[in-house]
């Protein structure tokens, strides 16, 4: 049905403002906290909010609240998602602000990486511990081999494979496999690993998950196992991996349920305190994947759930004789 006039009228009105123009575009990159968009902007923080209050009112901008942060997104559907789409279509790139929101953007973004990677060069050694946060990790193992079941894989990618436990884990069941991770110090102790234990077949290598060095539907299963916390966005992650995945291919995510631990944030160098089990089941089938019900496992503090998404086969064509 075509939008009412009055809200067309009504959108177009909060977004007819050089700085919103700016924001709808910065924000349709990705997940900004306000102090983020006060330096890429290069304006006040109240001047800033004034601004991400009438996009959202105006359902262009998604407001995610977190613990004591907020994160502002473009909206992903419904009728504003339409017409911020159509928007943003019509902005020139070449324009001298919005090219310079655009290095300010990338050297956020870049900051914020090197942040957390410094962490992980810090802390490769303790690295599996994150992997028993909420729940045992022996428990989460057994429960996400269940998932797997016990059908042969002929190649795996694990993103964000760290010291490479999932690469160790799920060994006997695979052809081959590659874990990549952005910390050299996480790979030295990956690598060490998989030759103790004989793991020929696996390897591992430096790699963005952002943007990752392979082709199309290369992989049939990809794993994520308490990687997604640690994005600043969360969907191209998970929107790069569905683009590696091959047709009838499966996407295993295993991270934390929502929760309100602000301590990890400074601590433990999470963006995210956690994902609503729809919110990642929601990705999933907007990137094409037909999604299994998630499956929560709670701990005394937290809980942990697995995401399971599989990419459609294509319908077999048979040839007649």
């Amino acid at each position: 049905m075509p939008e009412p006039l009055d809200a067309l009228v009504e959108r177009l009105k909060a977004a007819a403002e050089p700085s919103r123009l700016r924001l709808l575009a910065i924000c349709s990159r990705g997940e900004w906290t306000v102090s983020e968009l006060v330096r890429i902007l290069g304006q006040s923080q109240p001047r800033v909010s004034r601004h991400l209050r009438i996009l959202a009112e105006a359902g262009l901008l998604e407001r995610l609240p977190e613990g004591s942060l907020a994160f502002y997104r473009r909206v992903r559907e419904g009728a504003g998602a339409e017409f911020t789409r159509r928007l943003l279509q019509l902005l020139p790139a070449e324009d001298p602000r919005l090219a310079a929101d655009r290095r300010r953007m990338e050297a956020v973004r870049e900051e914020r990486r090197r942040r957390v990677e410094r962490w992980f060069d810090a802390h490769a050694l303790a690295w599996d511990s994150e992997r028993d946060l909420g729940v045992d990790g022996a428990t989460v193992e057994r429960v996400l081999l269940a998932c797997l079941g016990p059908a042969p894989v002929r190649r795996l990618l694990d993103v964000g494979t760290g010291t490479g436990r999932m690469l160790e884990l799920l060994a006997p069941r695979v052809a081959e496999g590659v874990g990549i991770d952005i910390s050299h110090r996480m790979l030295e102790v990956a690598r060490v690993r998989l030759d103790r234990a004989g793991l020929r077949h696996l390897r591992v290598q430096q790699a963005d998950m952002y943007a990752l060095p392979f082709a199309d539907g290369h992989f049939d299963l990809i794993t994520l196992h308490q990687v997604l916390h640690f994005a600043d966005d969360p969907e191209a992650v998970l929107a790069e991996a569905a683009r590696v995945l091959a047709p009838g291919g499966r996407l295993l995510v295993v991270d934390l349920a929502r929760h309100s631990i602000e301590a990890f944030r400074r601590e433990r160098r999470h963006r995210r305190l956690g994902f609503g089990e729809e919110e990642v089941r929601d990705w999933l089938r907007a990137l094409g994947l037909e999604s299994d019900e998630p499956r929560r496992l709670a701990g005394e503090r937290l809980a942990v759930v697995i995401w399971c998404g599989r990419k459609p086969a294509p319908d077999a064509v048979w040839a007649v004789a």
